[in-house]
Order: structure tokens, then sequence, then C-alpha cells
């Protein structure tokens, strides 16, 4: 185990290679071994750093208001990292976003799989589907006891929850386990069943972005953006990837037509080579900035 203090919490992470940096963010389900792949890959050209977030993993519980984004920066400090690319997944994507506002000058470049946005509201079409995948999992009262935190959780409710989430966000409602590559559903429900286990059974705590968030400041990003959209993923989160790419100054839009919402593991040389390619400076197509 390798943890850091960055002046407001501990953090465990992993660093390798040398080069220009890169810092893997990892999706809210999840911690940092969602990016095996290319935290190996792209050692080889860049000094490589993968963490979990406050509340996540190896590093300390989150309790309260916690600004996530504000713990990356920290982290850079703390590794004396004075600029870097951001490759965020999810939630954590929204994360990168959110640093890159806060302190443009220290991020280089973003790399944003299936990303999520702060400000966004969900609309109404995704909050139905989510309620419904989650139904029968577990009872109302129950989850609500779990949610509020500092709760004993039955390990039959965490791995419940855990595979009605993983179906919803990975699978979606029509390809099963069988789809996925060999042992990908497997690791998928160990990465959500420890991330519920912990949720629940630590103190409460909420997200705090920046003020005002991202939603409708897209054209502040100064750095270059890859943006990934898995074709399988959850309609209303490619709808926002596609705001990205058409909100940021300077954007490229990838399609993964195959992959749901975690292409690091679903397609994980696919989505390396594109992120080893954007990194590099040569990836297929040709910048354009938008007036």
């Amino acid at each position: 185990m390798t943890r850091i203090d960055i002046g407001r919490t501990v953090l465990g992470y992993e660093e390798r290679g040398e080069g220009p940096p890169v810092v893997l963010v990892h999706a809210a389900v999840g911690d940092r071994r969602m990016w095996d792949h290319q935290f190996t890959a792209l050692a080889e050209r860049h000094r490589v750093v993968r963490y979990d977030w406050r509340g996540y993993g190896e590093s300390d519980d989150a309790s309260g208001a916690v600004a996530h984004h504000e713990d990356l920066l920290a982290l850079m400090d703390a590794l004396d990292i004075e600029r870097a690319a951001l490759v965020g997944a999810s939630m954590g994507g929204g994360f990168a976003v959110d640093a890159a506002l806060t302190s443009p000058e220290r991020v280089s470049a973003l790399g944003l799989v299936c990303a999520a946005m702060t400000g966004r509201r969900w609309p109404e079409s995704f909050v139905t589907a989510a309620g419904r995948a989650m139904a029968d999992a577990v009872p109302p009262e129950r989850l609500a006891r779990y949610r509020r935190g500092h709760a004993d959780p039955a390990p039959e409710d965490v791995a419940a929850v855990a595979r009605a989430q993983a179906r919803f966000f990975v699978l979606g409602p029509h390809r099963s386990p069988r789809d996925l590559p060999e042992g990908m559903w497997e690791r998928l429900l160990e990465l959500y069943r420890a991330t519920f286990q912990r949720m629940w059974s630590g103190p409460p705590a909420t997200e705090a972005p920046p003020e005002p968030p991202a939603e409708g400041r897209l054209a502040e990003v100064a750095a270059p953006a890859l943006v990934v959209k898995g074709g399988r993923d959850v309609p209303e989160i490619q709808e926002i990837s596609d705001v990205y790419a058409a909100g940021l100054p300077e954007a490229r839009l990838l399609d993964l037509p195959g992959s749901g919402h975690m292409p690091s593991m679903e397609c994980p040389a696919e989505l390396t080579g594109a992120l080893a390619d954007f990194l590099a400076g040569h990836g297929p197509g040709v910048w354009e900035r938008r007036p």
C-alpha cells in the first residue's frame, strides 16, 4: 500500500514510468483498479499516477462535503506535479473538468471517458430508469438506512445492489454478462461491491463542486480534450459526451460503439491506444479551435 498525505486527507495511490505526467481519475463506482491496462501501458512513455478518491479503496474516509477536484490538485502538489494530463472516467471525468476550470494552468489535456458533468441535472428518463433498475435489489427502507452511512450492510444486499448497478450502467437492456470480455463481469462486481460496502459503512459524504459548476462553463476550458463515448452506455450519459464534444473549445469525439460505461475494462487496448495517440499529440483527425 502506498499512501500520501495531501494536507487535507491521505490518499492511496500508485505511480509508474517517466515522462509527461498523466493522472487517472476513476469512476464513482469503482476505484483505481479500473485503470489496470491504461496504468501499465501508458507508463511506457509517461509518468502515470492513479489514485483512490477520498472514501474509496485505500484512501481515508470521506466525511461531509468533499471537493474531489481540489483533492486531485492537492495530490498533484504533493507529488510535485506542476502540470498534467487528466484522464477521468464517469464522475472522475467531471472532477477532471472541474480541476481544469479551477486551475487551467495545471491541466495540459483532458481524456473524458463516458464522463459526467457537475451541475448537470439528470433528466426524468434517467431517474426513472435507474430507480426501476434498483427497485428489486434492496427494500427501500433498508437502502435508505444504508445511504445514511455508518451502517453494517448485509453482504447479500451489497451484492444485490452491485449486480443491479452493473447491469444498468455496464450491460444495458440488451446484453448479458456473457457479452463482456472473459472475467470482466466478476472483476466489475468486485469493484462495485467494494464501493457500496465502503460507502454505506463509512461516514456520510457529499460532493462539493466548484461554484459555479461545469454546466454552462465549457467554453472556459483551455485544455484540448479527447471525449470518449460508449455506444452501449446509458443514453443520458452519451448525451453528456455529445455536450462535451460540442462545447469544449478543442475537443475530439471518439465513439466506441461496442462499449458500455466502462471502456477501460471492456475494450482496454482500444481505449489505451486512443489515449496514447492523443497524449502524444498525433492522434487521428485534425484539431480545430472553435470561435
